[in-house]
């Protein structure tokens, strides 16, 4: 029988239906699943072998794990693992204070519904501090978004006339759905057009009409230049900046000076394309921009962002169909609290900005390593990998190692959980009731609470359980607790609300809010999704924000439309729609008018001229984008290396030029070093790469039996980060390259090279 469920391989969880075999576990089969409200049938290749991340070779932990004092480890059960964790987190707690337990991950891609509970176990035990993958990628974006706009914006790239990337390849990381369609279809229409700046012809550019290949670490300079234009050749939208928009003088003033010229040759792109781009998008009825991780792990992260969001404002991209918008959330992704001129906190030893409440990766070993009163003493990492996917893995592991404590969650024996004092198995993403807060589509929003497609092995409890049971052995929750809402529940969904809300009013149990749901209003839900529970409250969130799109998605109003969501999301294994808004409906989610000014960025961009232009050093001739995504690579979930149909090592690639400058061609065998850190490694020559330019696959690098390909964190440096939000540098990591001779055939490489 087909089971409906959801590729967990990036953020867009395209539907899928699934064919379980006989025995209860393999997947025989995967499609897309033409019931999904987004998805509608599509996906692309890297779904189709999910059976290996379910059934592979990946490691898999069936019962929780205590370290030995000889550093092996042993079984035990969940009883002692629960009691003494819950010990040892409160004798850190005592001792040194709640605040130095810090937490890391809350979900991988497609899984983040278990993460959900984890705030009722940090206010359990006093903990403040966290992090996640967001912050090696999206808190430059959050951070300047909140300030010009108070929300997070999207691009509408089903209905634009043009689409402008930067730094993004959607052909292979997609960000919105069908997205090879999408990009298809905008490529054969002559009426609609496609902007690449990206230093790699990657498969987007190839069907763009600009790509606009810029110099590795140099698109600060492009996008200034190209905002420049808009304002030097009056192609900005006055009007409309007039009606909606506040800081266009200083804006303009400061994009009126720039040599235009200057920074196109700091770019490497001809002036003629940059200006010829910009009357594209000044003439343009709809623009819709995505940056991603080419500029947001690069130079100059949080001022692209910057420039790249001036770039689209100034040209009246926002509110409209085919341009920015802002989407509806069931559960808030990216705020801040900038908008209003506030300050965020900043972290206790390294005192690195804080946005969206998540510490800087790239500082994360800095808090530990110190002697600093106020440092992290102990870690609880859920479905998250920092020993493999933090810059600098040598220190990350040597930060782990310092630690009082280090507890890890998750369905694999990671490389941070061969570091951990206690292991927790999970399920996996296709074990138990599962859900992705990446929801971002428009103008009908949806979101996919996915079932259980086959059981768990006995050993393993999931996420809402294990934090639960915490929770209670740390004492903050006992059954006089439970009793009243579980009385409540039984009475009906109306009498639970009004208890709940009593019990909200006291904010120590607020903070446990998640746990409380799932012991009582958990075991009423249908088809034994008590992890659904934190849902009830966040439906209701959603219709009280989003009153017009909740209701003409067609559940009515007031109450009763929070209830009646709610019961769709748990009744709908294919997904359903959450809002169905009107395209302006973006104005009423801005808290104020658009600020074009944010004046430290603005002062940044204005002494960019005044700084040196970055010249290569002969000590390191190379620029490593360290982690590209490629065909057969995904997030690091996918454990078993023979889940990749090609390039199973993870080949470094390198254009024509250099390899004939190296005298090496496909397949011979270089050793690879940065200041962090050298490796072996074959190469992949092509005619896609710039001259000085190399690229490392993301995902290898993992040890299962036998490590396979390079891992790209053992080459990076924690102190590469950026100014403003302590965002990783690891697309423009300075790197050598030596040739080592060939490892392959003449045969091997004329197969590689066609």
């Amino acid at each position: 029988m087909w089971q409906p469920s959801a590729c967990i391989l990036c953020e867009c969880n395209c539907g899928i239906e699934i064919l379980v075999g006989e025995d209860g576990r393999s997947f025989e089969k995967i499609r897309g699943d033409k019931q999904h409200p987004a998805s509608a049938g599509y996906t692309c290749n890297k779904a189709l072998r999910l059976d290996l991340h379910q059934n592979g070779n990946t490691g898999r932990l069936t019962h929780p794990l205590r370290r030995r004092q000889d550093g092996t480890f042993e079984e035990i059960d969940w009883d002692t693992a629960i009691t003494e964790i819950a010990a040892r987190l409160g004798e850190v707690r005592d001792t040194f204070g709640g605040e130095t337990i810090f937490y890391y991950g809350g979900g991988g891609q497609g899984n983040h519904l278990g993460g959900s509970y984890s705030p009722a176990t940090l206010a359990a035990f006093g903990a403040r501090y966290r992090s996640s993958a967001l912050a090696q990628e999206k808190t430059g974006e959050f951070w300047v978004n909140a300030r010009m706009l108070g929300h997070i914006t999207r691009g509408d790239f089903e209905h634009c006339e043009v689409a402008l990337f930067v730094g993004k390849n959607p052909y292979q990381s997609h960000g919105f759905p069908r997205a090879r369609s999408v990009l298809k279809d905008i490529g054969k229409d002559p009426a609609r057009s496609m902007i690449v700046i990206d230093p790699v012809r990657t498969e987007t550019a190839e069907l763009a009409d600009f790509h606009l290949q810029v110099r590795p670490g140099t698109d600060l300079y492009l996008l200034t230049a190209l905002a420049a234009v808009l304002v030097q050749e009056n192609l900005i939208a006055a009007d409309w900046l007039a009606e909606h928009a506040d800081g266009l003088d200083a804006v303009t003033a400061v994009l009126r000076d720039v040599p235009v010229a200057d920074y196109c040759a700091a770019a490497d792109v001809e002036e003629t394309l940059v200006r010829a781009v910009a009357a594209r998008i000044a003439a343009a009825d709809s623009v819709a921009v995505f940056e991603d991780l080419g500029v947001q792990m690069n130079r100059d992260s949080t001022l692209v962002s910057y420039v790249e969001k001036l770039v689209w404002l100034l040209t009246g991209n926002f509110g409209k169909r085919g341009a920015q918008y802002v989407p509806s959330s069931l559960v808030p992704i990216g705020r801040d609290r900038g908008y209003a001129g506030v300050e965020g906190p900043r972290s206790p030893v390294a005192g690195a900005r804080i946005i969206s409440g998540l510490v800087p990766c790239n500082v994360i070993a800095e808090e530990i390593l110190t002697d600093h009163p106020a440092r992290y003493r102990a870690m609880l990492v859920e479905s998250a990998n920092p020993a493999h996917s933090l810059a600098d893995s040598a220190r990350m592991r040597e930060a782990l190692e310092a630690l009082e404590l280090v507890v890890v969650i998750d369905v694999a024996m990671t490389e941070t959980a061969r570091l951990a004092d206690y292991v927790l198995p999970a399920p996996t993403q296709f074990e138990k009731f599962e859900a992705t807060f990446f929801n971002f589509d428009f103008p009908r929003n949806l979101f996919h609470l996915r079932h259980p497609v086959v059981a768990a092995p006995e050993g393993v409890l999931p996420e809402p359980e294990i934090h639960a049971r915490l929770v209670e052995a740390s004492g903050a929750l006992t059954e006089d607790d439970y009793a009243p809402l579980r009385e409540a529940a039984a009475r009906g969904r109306a009498e639970f609300a009004q208890a709940f809300l009593g019990v909200l009013a006291d904010p120590a149990k607020r903070r446990l809010a998640s746990v409380l749901l799932y012991r009582t209003l958990g075991p009423t839900l249908p088809h034994d999704a008590s992890a659904a529970a934190v849902l009830w409250m966040a439906a209701h969130e959603c219709a009280r924000k989003n009153p017009a799109g909740v209701e003409k998605a067609g559940y009515g109003t007031g109450l009763a439309a929070g209830e009646r969501l709610f019961e769709a999301i748990v009744d709908g294994k294919h997904g359903v729609h959450i809002t169905d808004d009107e395209y302006d409906e973006s104005w009423n989610r801005l808290p104020g008018r658009i600020n074009l000014a944010v004046p430290d960025l603005l002062a940044a961009v204005a002494t960019l001229g005044d700084r040196p232009i970055e010249s290569q050093d002969p000590d390191w001739p190379f620029v490593l984008s360290a982690g590209e995504r490629r065909a057969f690579t995904a997030n690091t979930i996918m454990r078993d290396p023979s889940w990749r149909r090609r390039d199973v090592d993870g080949r470094l690639r390198m254009s024509l030029a250099d390899a004939e400058r190296l005298g090496v061609t496909t397949g011979d065998q270089v050793r690879l070093t940065t200041r962090r850190g050298s490796a072996e490694v074959s190469v992949d020559v092509t005619d896609t790469m710039r001259s000085g330019h190399i690229s490392l696959p993301n995902g290898l690098g993992l040890t299962v039996e036998e490590r396979t390909g390079v891992a790209p964190n053992e080459l990076t440096a924690a102190e590469d980060r950026d100014e403003w939000a302590g965002t990783p540098w690891h697309k423009h990591v300075p790197a050598r390259v030596e040739p080592l001779g060939s490892s392959v055939t003449a045969e091997e490489a004329v197969a590689a090279r066609a």
